[in-house]
């Protein structure tokens, strides 16, 4: 059976040391004359959801908020695009990452593809600055493609059907990701996660939600090649 093991990007597998956020709030300047709270936690929500949430608190109407949300949106992925070409931008694949990748593209059942709340754009930058190309991921599901993170499992397993015609059973898909989020938005469909602690959260609070593993980082390969085969 085909495994579709689906990594999230940010605290996942790269770090950009806050890029991303500088672009979103310039963008929400530009856009609303407003940045919203600067408490407000990005991880573990989809780019769309990140604008609503933040205009939302700032004020502003849902219908505001979706007539101007293609022009935020593009102004986020012009401003990213020039933090990701910064020589000031740091962005960096984290411990274990590429030895990872390797591994699993030497296993012929599994499939690794993507499944982040980045719009496809930003996650094609973000993973060519950290020198992790965009390429290893055989399929995906994006912040464009839906706002709400639970909704992206699904299409993920629909796209590896039509475009890598695998029929893979919920159950069959591993998700990897940094948040609480990450574990919880494929048990709609069955889905497993593995957590690691590599962005915000501490390996104790993931461990809370109930994934199939928890790691703090993913550089013992073995030890998390185990964890998706089991998962």
């Amino acid at each position: 059976m085909h495994r579709l093991v689906l990594f999230d990007i940010d605290g996942t597998l790269l770090h950009s040391h806050g890029a991303g956020r500088r672009a979103m709030e310039a963008a929400l300047f530009e856009t609303f004359g407003t940045k919203g709270s600067p408490a407000y936690r990005y991880d573990g929500k989809t780019d769309r959801q990140i604008v609503r949430d933040l205009m939302r608190g700032a004020g502003f109407e849902d219908t505001v908020i979706d007539a101007r949300m293609p022009s935020v949106l593009d102004a986020y992925m012009a401003g990213l695009e020039r933090e990701m070409a910064s020589p000031h931008t740091r962005v960096e694949a984290l411990a274990g990452v590429m030895q990872l990748l390797d591994a699993l593209v030497h296993r012929t059942h599994c499939v690794i593809g993507l499944l982040t709340g980045n719009l496809e754009p930003g996650a094609q930058h973000k993973l060519t600055a950290a020198g992790i190309g965009f390429g290893r991921f055989a399929v995906g599901a994006y912040g464009s493609d839906h706002e709400i993170r639970a909704e992206l499992p699904a299409i993920a397993q629909r796209r590896a059907r039509e475009r890598l015609g695998l029929h893979v059973d919920g159950s069959a898909m591993v998700i990897v990701g940094d948040t609480p989020s990450d574990i919880q938005c494929g048990r709609p469909i069955g889905a497993r996660a593995i957590a690691v602690a590599t962005g915000h959260y501490t390996m104790e609070s993931l461990a809370e939600h109930g994934p199939e593993a928890v790691f703090g980082d993913l550089s013992d390969t073995d030890a998390v090649l185990a964890a998706i085969e089991h998962a």
